[in-house]
């Protein structure tokens, strides 16, 4: 149930809106449901969201807000991002209270997932 004046739901562009549901569905089993040819949205992920067709990317070194993924087993949560094809271009590394790395999926979004373990 949305809450008055708190985050509700987000957008991320995709240039390969396909390829981003593939990727999203195998790594941490999303589903999907398409308004159109451009446009795509997820529930019950955390926070509701969806993916619009764009050529552009979320990226922090552009600016943009990171969201971050929490997993239990940091190692397990790498190794199916990668086998569903994303890249990681920040390895694991520690910070005060956890570790986390930083990976991109296959439309270029940035997102990192971090560990209290």
């Amino acid at each position: 149930m949305s809450k008055h004046e708190k985050i509700d739901y987000v957008e991320f562009p995709a240039k390969d809106l396909e390829a981003t549901k593939v990727f999203f569905n195998k790594a941490f089993g999303w589903n999907f449901t398409d308004y159109g040819a451009d446009y795509c949205d997820f529930s019950d992920e955390g926070i509701n969201g969806g993916f619009f067709r764009s050529p552009k990317k979320a990226a922090t070194d552009a600016g943009s807000a990171l969201i971050i993924f929490y997993s239990k087993d940091l190692e397990s949560t790498q190794q199916k991002i990668e086998q569903a094809g994303g890249i990681i271009i920040k390895p694991a590394y520690n910070f005060p209270g956890g570790r986390r790395f930083h990976f991109t999926e296959p439309s270029g979004n940035e997102f990192a997932v971090w560990s209290d373990r």
